[in-house]
């Protein structure tokens, strides 16, 4: 939401907002930088919705009984959804590249929206993240960019359904695996996206994303082990923080020396994914893997927060579903030291959808001396059925042969953290739809001895 809002107020809208987790207290200081913006914000007690005339822009997490929204119902107020709201405004650019796929979505955006800028276009970049090349001490959340330009760079979500409202210019799938729908969905839904644009880009590697190229118009296309992928990467040179390729356009046989300031192979194929966009959008591909050597990432997307004085280094990272997971504790394994994996679910809902999945992925990519650490989901209130919860995930993930302990409360995993890791360790903090990850990442390097 906080995106859309500073999108909307850099087009001249009024806009004012709720939001629970200020209510609770939570991250005290993103609310504080949006007043100062001058963004009105209100209890969510219902005092924001003040006449007919106003519009209601509530996510999908905001129940009916919420008092704004009850409140919006008794004054006749137009409703949108977030992924309306985003629709509309994309589809009013006059060239919109929409990011798609099941992971990979906000930092192909970032370096998509980087590249774009680097080449002189302004785009307006909507993200799900703030972006640390956008982000300075004026504007620490920079999970947006307005432009004056005619590009409109955002990712678009498919676990709702809404990617079905983006009529793109260009289209871009990285990947399409299980995460909120079931593949037969998500093969409707994806194959619908490439449809409705004019080109798209697609990643060959990934077999269900390249079983839907024949719905696109026109195909850009990148891959690393396909030999048919027209953007490719060789040479591949992998560090703890960074990684160095060449990318190599099989077009016209050209390569190029990419040197990328964030780890792991899923790096590159957002990165390939992210060339391979502009590409489509006119940009040269030697501009684009230019622009990406000085691209610096997401926070919360392997983000190293510091190292302690023992030398036992926290990594504060988005992975939630079974590919995101997978591809971070996949970068952490390509290098020595042994890994404490903290998960909190982002939802009791989706832990019942993909727990299964999960488990899995943590007992086959961690090894003997590795563990994982679970507490109980993120909860905000509602009426979800919270009955199946992280011990069952901690009992699937032994039973798969990993090691893994159920600690409920948070601030009692950070004292088990503390109380286990040892020189040389990473401890990975993992979770999404809760920003107090970050605070929580960051107290625990405080107090690691």
């Amino acid at each position: 939401m906080l995106p859309l809002a500073l999108i909307l107020k850099g087009h001249g809208a009024k806009v004012a907002g709720s939001d629970r987790s200020r209510d609770q207290g939570r991250t005290p200081e993103k609310f504080a930088w949006l007043e100062s913006l001058g963004f009105e914000l209100h209890p969510q007690d219902g005092s924001g919705i003040t006449g007919a005339a106003q519009t209601l822009v509530a996510s999908a997490a905001v129940e009916d009984t919420v008092p704004e929204v009850v409140r919006a119902k008794e004054f006749g107020c137009l409703r949108m959804s977030r992924a309306q709201l985003l629709a509309t405004l994309f589809n009013a650019a006059p060239f919109g590249i929409a990011i798609g796929g099941t992971s990979g979505k906000s930092t192909v955006t970032g370096m998509t929206g980087w590249i774009m800028t680097h080449a002189g276009r302004d785009p307006t970049i909507m993200n799900g993240a703030v972006m640390k090349n956008f982000a300075s001490p004026d504007a620490p959340f920079a999970s947006a960019r307005v432009g004056e330009g005619e590009v409109f760079v955002s990712e678009v979500d498919e676990s709702d359904g809404s990617i079905a409202l983006y009529r793109p210019k260009v289209a871009v799938l990285g990947n399409v695996s299980l995460d909120h729908k079931s593949l037969e969905e998500l093969r409707q839904l994806f194959g619908d996206f490439l449809s409705r644009a004019e080109i798209s880009a697609i990643n060959l590697d990934d077999a269900e994303t390249a079983a839907l190229a024949p719905h696109a118009k026109a195909l850009v296309t990148f891959g690393i082990v396909s030999p048919d992928a027209q953007i490719t990467a060789t040479d591949i040179v992998e560090e703890p923080i960074s990684l160095t390729a060449t990318v190599v356009d099989r077009r016209d046989g050209s390569s190029h020396a990419l040197a990328l300031k964030v780890p792991g192979r899923h790096n590159l194929y957002n990165a390939l994914a992210a060339i391979a966009a502009a590409n489509a959008a006119g940009v040269p591909v030697a501009e684009a893997v230019e622009a990406l050597g000085s691209f610096v990432g997401l926070a919360r997307r392997f983000d190293i927060v510091g190292t302690s004085p023992s030398g036992v280094t926290v990594i504060d990272d988005f992975g939630h579903n079974p590919d995101k997971v997978s591809a971070t504790l996949a970068t952490l394994k390509a290098h020595e030291g042994r890994v404490i994996a903290f998960f909190q679910p982002h939802g009791y809902g989706p832990l019942r959808q993909m727990g299964h999945e999960l488990a899995e992925v943590f007992a086959a990519k961690l090894g003997p001396d590795d563990v994982t650490i679970l507490c109980d989901p993120v909860y905000f209130g509602g009426t979800v059925d919270r009955s199946q919860g992280s011990e069952r995930i901690v009992g699937l993930i032994e039973a798969a042969g990993g090691k893994a302990e159920y600690v409920a409360a948070r601030e009692d995993c950070a004292r088990r953290i503390v109380e286990i890791a040892k020189p040389g360790d990473r401890v990975v903090v993992m979770g999404a739809r809760d920003d107090t990850l970050t605070v929580f990442a960051k107290e625990l390097l405080a107090a690691l001895p």
